[in-house]
């Protein structure tokens, strides 16, 4: 079975995959495979129907990536948003092998083409999102500090209170305490 991949930015929860599934079935898109961030799609995929589907990518916040690299950039962070605030089990190995291993590139070029794009490291990037996803579980209430450190993977209580300081200037507790505590949304990160 031939498959046209298409690359498609601003992917970053399970909503954004209903959202593509529906303007595919909408365009009469056929998929094989719809994951963040890219779609495999059976139907062949010409100049006028990647328009379409551009068009009504972009209306719902979407944008179909023709540059190669923001196809590796869009890879990098889906994996990244995926592992950090969907999965279920915490990942056992490092996060720099897992995406060389996803994306079957040297890690050392890849960290060096999104730092150079992106203006940050991947490290940091990850930081931000697993900082965004306690901010979400801490606004919830339905973990402790303990079970939340635990969650995401961090040594210890006191790291991920450090971590959570340095990144939002206020400890955990103060930020539970918050009336109207701002979450910013993934795609922003």
């Amino acid at each position: 079975m031939n498959t046209t991949i298409i690359y498609i930015k601003n992917m970053v929860c399970p909503r954004c995959i209903d959202v593509v599934k529906e303007i595919c079935a909408d365009l009469q898109i056929g998929i094989h495979n719809l994951q963040l961030g890219k779609l495999e799609s059976t139907t062949a995929i010409n100049d006028a129907l990647k328009l379409k589907l551009g068009s009504r990518l972009k209306e719902r916040g979407f944008e179909l990536l023709e540059d190669k690299n923001q196809k590796i950039i869009t890879q990098i962070k889906a994996l990244i948003i995926a592992q950090v605030h969907h999965s279920k089990e915490p990942l056992h190995i490092n996060f720099s092998d897992y995406i060389s291993d996803e994306l079957q590139h040297d890690y050392a070029s890849l960290s060096r083409l999104f730092s150079s794009v992106e203006g940050i490291t991947i490290e940091r990037f990850i930081l931000k999102q697993k900082i965004e996803h306690v901010k979400e579980l801490l606004f919830y209430k339905e973990y402790s500090l303990s079970e939340i450190a635990i969650q995401m993977n961090y040594s210890s209580v006191a790291h991920l209170s450090a971590q959570f300081k340095k990144e939002t200037g206020m400890s955990p507790s103060q930020f539970k305490k918050m009336k109207d505590p701002k979450h910013q949304s993934l795609d922003a990160l």
